[in-house]
């Protein structure tokens, strides 16, 4: 099954077209929740609007996602 959540693959369409994604939880009507790399923030994308990779990781596992997304640690916030 493609559409699973761990799923690595990359967004085509919208403003994070061309970043790569990981699916977190899959919704109802082909909708999916993913992370991308441009933006770490989760939210509700169309599966069609994905490719999809050959590659899973462990969606609760934030270390292996930020690390397929090539997402460095964060810098403190400064006051």
């Amino acid at each position: 099954m493609l559409v699973e959540p761990g799923r690595v693959c990359i967004k085509k369409f919208g403003r994070d077209a061309g970043s790569m994604a990981v699916i977190t939880s899959v919704g109802q009507n082909g909708y999916v929740n993913i992370v991308t790399s441009k933006r770490q923030k989760e939210r509700k994308c169309n599966a069609r609007h994905l490719e999809f990779l050959n590659e899973t990781v462990d969606p609760k596992n934030k270390d292996q996602v930020n690390k397929i997304l090539g997402i460095s640690a964060q810098a403190p916030k400064h006051k």
